[in-house]
């Protein structure tokens, strides 16, 4: 179900023209896209972040996605997707520039990107930040289609080397591209080991920067809140 959002940018550009003294105010509306299981209050440092940089609460969007109780249920098609289309487009049509910032934790990163590219919304992301992410796959969800256990690990999961991450894999989705990630994440590298073909898993192709911590998968989204504005500013 994609909706069309050519119509709000249109009329947000048309505003804009006619009120110059506005465009050196504009800045664009910022999306939070949790991870597994997660909730839009994981993201309260980075939100109490934007606001101490003078962002107000109708430039942030923070959509809910997928079960809050079954992690291996979620996947990257159907329900979990459609919150965060929901958002992106909302936040697009209502922002003063027409484009807006993505930050996401875990796998919040690789739907954002699921959706970003299913719905042509490239032209109209400026930066994406991605945060303990697993961009080319879990070693804890086996190499597809061997060893995959769960929905989160199927075809449209998390597995090393599945259609859905093949899909997407160097697909560029956002002019800005960064990524926030550790050697000693709980999640990405609870197999010890981080790197998929040599590289972090949590890293993005074609990426404008990397950032690495030593923080666990859930530190890196708590305590790095300052670093990421930063990468949208």
């Amino acid at each position: 179900m994609q909706r069309t959002i050519l119509g709000g940018v249109a009329v947000v550009l048309l505003a804009l023209s006619t009120v110059g003294s506005a465009v050196a105010a504009c800045r664009d509306n910022v999306v939070l896209v949790h991870g597994n299981t997660g909730n839009p209050s994981d993201f309260a440092n980075t939100v109490a972040e934007l606001k101490r940089r003078g962002y107000v609460d109708a430039e942030i969007f923070a959509p809910s996605w997928g079960s809050k109780i079954c992690a291996a249920c979620n996947d990257h098609n159907g329900s979990e997707e459609i919150p965060v289309e929901d958002a992106l487009i909302d936040a697009i049509a209502a922002s003063c520039t027409g484009k807006v910032d993505v930050i996401t934790h875990s796998m919040g990163g690789t739907l954002a990107a699921r959706v970003i590219i299913k719905n042509s919304l490239r032209p109209y992301v400026q930066s994406f930040v991605g945060i303990a992410g697993a961009f080319r796959g879990l070693w804890s969800c086996g190499t597809y289609p061997w060893n995959v256990w769960s929905t989160t690990c199927g075809s449209w999961g998390l597995s090393v080397s599945n259609p859905f991450l093949n899909s997407i894999f160097g697909v560029r989705f956002a002019d800005r591209m960064h990524s926030i990630k550790s050697n000693i994440d709980q999640i990405v590298c609870s197999t010890g080991v981080c790197t998929v073909g040599g590289v972090h898993s949590s890293s993005i192709w074609n990426q404008t920067s990397t950032t690495t911590y030593a923080l666990g998968h859930f530190g890196l989204l708590s305590d790095t809140a300052a670093k990421q504005v930063d990468l949208i500013q």
